[in-house]
């Protein structure tokens, strides 16, 4: 599998579309594939996952959802890869950028930009047919990369201009 097939597979169709669609989407894609081409898909989501661990995303997701916990900033990373290459790796670098988009996935009204179990499809197709597990691939580190941002509003703002016009707080 290339680093092109990979993103063929994982991106959204719109950055609206719901959370439902798109895993069944992946499922499907990734049910045609061969177990080694499960594993090489996995690595290369666990590479992206382990590339956005980090306090400039994580600042990102406080200031759209509040996000305030490993568990959330993961569905929140796994959001990210949905995106696709050109929006990922614009965010990666400028999390910012965000403030850029112009349709997000809703609940209740609000953007909510998580994906449940996104990383796991892969897995979960291979141990049905294998009965074994796929390769283990650390999503993070042990903390995120860089310097934890801080939760004062006066330093969201500057540091994250067109998110905090996008999500006022």
């Amino acid at each position: 599998m290339t680093e092109t097939e990979f993103w063929q597979l994982v991106t959204r169709t719109t950055p609206d579309q719901d959370q439902i669609s798109l895993a069944d989407n992946l499922k499907s894609k990734l049910e045609a594939l061969s177990d080694d081409q499960l594993v090489e898909f996995d690595k290369f989501f666990g590479q992206q996952m382990r590339r956005s661990y980090s306090w400039s995303v994580w600042g990102a997701a406080y200031i759209i959802t509040g996000c305030d916990s490993e568990y959330a900033f993961a569905e929140f990373r796994c959001f990210l890869i949905s995106l696709g290459k050109e929006w990922y790796d614009k965010v990666v670098l400028n999390p910012d950028d965000l403030g850029q988009l112009t349709q997000w996935p809703e609940k209740d009204g609000y953007a909510y930009p998580f994906l449940d179990e996104y990383d796991l499809i892969a897995g979960q197709i291979f141990e049905e047919r294998t009965d074994g597990e796929l390769p283990f691939v650390p999503s993070g580190m042990a903390t995120p990369q860089g310097k934890k941002f801080s939760t004062k509003k006066k330093h969201l703002k500057a540091n994250y201009p067109q998110l905090s016009e996008a999500f006022p707080f």
